[in-house]
């Protein structure tokens, strides 16, 4: 099975939704109607960026507007999106939440934030997601995560164990840290056998400066499409057969000694 995946390697305009929407509208309709794209996927907090402090006033209520928004757009353009993350303002406070819609405009999927960054105050403005990472899109075992998500291996692990074939991250990872972006995301692919589909933004905001380097790993652990630091859409087809061959040459996952860890 071969999936065209496009990322959109975006710049985020600090605090206003209202231009977000519209830009990543454009983004979609360009990777799905020019480019043929399949999936698309988002960067993280496309939607506000980090203005953190004022997300009492700009996160959506239960994210219902963004959700409605997004699978507006994946039905009129028959496109799966995974839509990044957005704020969400809960009962229980904000939350930093990937969405998943398909191409019927479905949302199959909804996970919040599990490990909050401390470096950048996550843990001073939002509440951490209670969310499992796995869904299935399209027949496909998949997961998704969220930046700092991938510094912690035993819970991208979880949804490998779990079938999990496509990884999916979102990010707004620092550019002085871009080098462990790549190394780390490497690391899962090799480690779980799977795809790895990592779209990060760029730009700036008051406080930070991104990398963004998106990528695709394949199950070998090899770059199949790698962006640079500049605002792009980076296209690529993924065989999903591959996963199935390289865990069955070297069967990791029943090797794995479950009696000593």
């Amino acid at each position: 099975m071969k999936k065209k995946v496009a990322l959109i390697q975006m710049d985020v305009t600090y605090g206003d939704p209202k231009v977000n929407f519209a830009r990543v509208s454009k983004w979609v309709m360009d990777a799905a109607t020019n480019s043929g794209a399949d999936i698309v996927v988002l960067p993280e907090l496309w939607d506000t960026g980090y203005d953190l402090s004022r997300f009492d006033v700009l996160a959506d209520k239960d994210a219902k507007a963004t959700i409605e928004f997004l699978s507006d757009l994946a039905k009129e353009l028959n496109v799966v999106i995974v839509g990044g993350s957005v704020a969400e303002q809960t009962e229980d406070g904000m939350r930093n939440t990937m969405l998943v819609v398909d191409q019927n405009g479905e949302l199959v999927h909804k996970y919040s934030k599990l490990h909050l960054f401390q470096l950048m105050d996550e843990h001073l403005h939002l509440v951490e997601g209670q969310d499992e990472a796995e869904f299935e899109l399209n027949g496909v075992p998949s997961a998704g995560f969220i930046c700092y998500d991938i510094r912690f291996p035993e819970w991208i692990r979880k949804s490998a164990l779990n079938g999990a074939k496509i990884m999916y991250v979102v990010a707004e990872w620092p550019k002085p840290r871009i080098d462990y972006w790549r190394v780390l995301l490497q690391a899962r692919a090799i480690e779980n056998q799977c795809y790895v589909v990592a779209c990060n933004r760029v730009g700036e905001d008051p406080k930070n400066e991104f990398g963004g380097m998106s990528l695709v790993v394949d199950p070998w652990g090899e770059i199949v499409a790698e962006a640079n630091d500049h605002e792009k859409m980076i296209l690529t087809e993924i065989d999903l057969d591959k996963v199935d061959e390289v865990r069955s040459r070297i069967p990791i996952f029943q090797d794995r000694r479950e009696d000593r860890y």
